[in-house]
């Protein structure tokens, strides 16, 4: 479900992509660990869930107890991108989906 989840998310992001104006299009990209680092500095932000796409990258999902959240793409090469981020994240359990037979 997560998996699903997550590859939904990333599906979405890459869907947007040629939608975002270009002035708003520069990236924020650094090594994994400097990213991951700021956002813990700047945002309280940890890692809450991954997911791999087709093309070798990985997709992560990063959040606070605030709120705030950050998806961020890190490409085969190492280098960490921020795709999007925003605020109101709420973590839910996963469900177990009965379906009727």
């Amino acid at each position: 479900m997560v998996r699903k989840t997550i590859s939904m998310l990333g599906a979405l992001i890459l869907l947007s992509i040629p939608f975002i104006p270009a002035a708003s299009a520069q990236s924020v990209c650094g090594t994994h660990q400097l990213v991951a680092e700021k956002l813990k500095q700047s945002y309280d932000e940890q890692l809450t869930g991954a997911g791999l796409s087709h093309n070798g990258g990985m997709i992560e999902v990063y959040s606070s107890p605030d709120g705030t959240w950050t998806i961020v793409l890190t490409r085969p090469d190492g280098i960490s991108c921020l795709m999007a981020s925003g605020e109101l994240w709420e973590s839910m359990a996963p469900s177990i989906i009965e379906f009727e037979s």
